[in-house]
């Protein structure tokens, strides 16, 4: 783990491409540690969802895109 002074990382940008590799860097102020740089932990990338997934666990009902019953249909359309 190097220190640098706030100063030297502000003149050197290649800091940021060690910190990016790997490294952890602490960054001081009148000679006093004050931040830790290092890299962010990646997410890993989930994998597509298989299809299929939910094969067998519900019907769809036979009236599925059926118009709405007319007692219901005046509130969905604001009436």
């Amino acid at each position: 783990m190097n220190v640098v002074s706030l100063q030297e990382l502000a003149r050197n940008p290649t800091y940021l491409d060690r910190v990016e590799a790997g490294e952890h860097i602490v960054v001081s102020r009148d000679n006093r540690p004050v931040a830790e740089l290092r890299p962010l932990a990646t997410a890993p990338v989930p994998a597509p969802r298989p299809y299929g997934l939910a094969a067998g666990s519900f019907v769809v009902p036979d009236d599925f895109d059926a118009g709405l019953p007319d007692d219901i249909l005046p509130e969905f359309e604001g009436r």
